[in-house]
């Protein structure tokens, strides 16, 4: 068993209480290793350590701050082999496929965030005294918490750690408990990149005390977080007036109007439903297709998810691995559940098989009602729910009925 320690004002260490908690192979259902679960205590230790950073880090040149985030970048890519090992593991992201892409793609925020940083401006503004100008300089806010989730656990947190440190900010960093391991692989990265102690500190454990305690603490200057919007109303009532950033659920519809062609838009549609196990804040989660198209989308959807191999992450053959946690399998069923009761029908896949871990058949289901669940929340699964109309009128009924956002595409 391997033990994934925390990363606290340069330093690997244990969590204050000595407690730990399992890291599940959710391919299996078994443990892999054992994670420092965090605590308050630590969180505070790790907000002490990057104020103390931030009084000389915020003080170091702009261009040496971005050669520090390119030096993280060529580690990222050095490493890309064993960050796919280990998305793999701990997220059952197949291994030629999922994990190697994400894994692949984990040094470029970085490289990016360098780079924009040179080109960020200022600006200078008249004032009453015509001989007198007015400059406008950004400072660093101070101490960001970066609140990161568990379906793509080297990708997101990119989105927040490389563009906080190179404008002189430092940062403490939770990640969602089921993608610890993989938190852990990247800090190792940005260790041996050599930034000085406390700039980057990683704190492992429940959101509700560690996220919590990053949120809540007057010595955190900023939150970003991507996650559900349940998890952000309660973070915006205990932030206080800290500036917040949030990348929340989706559940933005596809529409499919009536000179579009099934055969040639299935697949596409497919992928956006299956990809990652639907465990995607931007995939297809309603299906809305022109009456006429209706049947035919359907079988050209059937025929897909046949395409789509569930099983052993590391068989080439596999293109889908399993759903995080048991959790997301039970919201899966329960959603179903409601729609057919409701009088949906499911007509292809729609069970768990009778497999170890947490793995869900790709599904497809037509008719699901405006009222369903499918319709109003985030699933975040693989299913493709089909429903039709037969005006404009009807499908806005749809679309409207939810306020989850995010990626929404037309086929015409």
């Amino acid at each position: 068993m391997t033990t994934y320690s925390m990363y606290i004002d340069g330093q690997w260490c244990g969590a204050e209480s000595g407690e730990t908690y399992d890291a599940v192979n959710p391919a299996k259902g078994e443990s892999f290793g054992k994670v420092a679960c965090g605590g308050r205590t630590d969180a505070k230790k790790a907000v002490a350590a990057a104020n103390r950073a931030l009084v000389n880090w915020r003080e170091v040149p702009l261009w040496e701050r971005s050669a520090k985030c390119m030096e993280i970048a060529d580690i990222l890519d050095s490493k890309k082999e064993e960050l796919a090992d280990i998305l793999c593991t701990e997220l059952g992201k197949p291994r030629h496929g999922e994990a190697a892409d994400e894994a692949g793609e984990t040094s470029t925020p970085w490289r990016v965030a360098a780079e924009q940083a040179k080109y960020f401006e200022g600006n200078t503004k008249p004032c009453a005294d015509a001989k007198k100008r007015v400059l406008t300089f950004w400072r660093p806010r101070g101490v960001v918490a970066a609140i990161t989730p568990w379906n793509f656990p080297a990708a997101i947190p990119g989105e927040y750690l490389p563009f906080a440190i190179v404008m002189g900010n430092t940062v403490t960093w939770n990640p969602a408990p089921t993608a610890a391991a993989t938190a852990v692989k990247m800090m190792e990265c940005i260790h041996e990149a050599g930034l000085p102690p406390g700039v980057i500190n990683l704190v492992t454990g429940p959101g509700a005390e560690v996220g919590d305690e990053l949120v809540v603490n007057s010595g955190t200057h900023a939150i970003g977080m991507t996650g559900s919007p349940q998890t952000a109303e309660i973070i915006s009532s205990r932030a206080g007036l800290k500036p917040t950033l949030f990348e929340l659920g989706g559940n933005g519809p596809i529409v499919v109007l009536e000179d579009a062609d099934p055969g040639e838009i299935a697949a596409c549609i497919a992928f956006a439903c299956y990809y990652a196990a639907g465990q995607v804040c931007s995939c297809a989660e309603r299906i809305l297709v022109a009456d006429p198209l209706k049947q035919d989308l359907v079988d050209a959807l059937i025929a897909e998810s046949k395409k789509w191999k569930w099983g052993d992450p590391l068989d080439p053959e596999v293109n889908m691995g399993p759903q995080n946690n048991l959790g997301v399998v039970e919201k899966m069923t329960a959603h179903l559940d409601d729609a057919t009761s409701k009088g949906a029908k499911i007509v292809a896949g729609g069970r768990r098989p009778d497999h170890p871990g947490y793995f869900y058949e790709p599904t497809v289901l037509v008719d699901f009602p405006v009222d369903s669940k499918l319709n109003h929340e985030e699933t975040f699964g693989p299913i493709a729910p089909v429903a039709s109309f037969g005006t404009e009128d009807q499908a806005w009924q749809y679309i409207d009925a939810c306020d989850l956002g995010l990626v929404s595409s037309v086929f015409t």
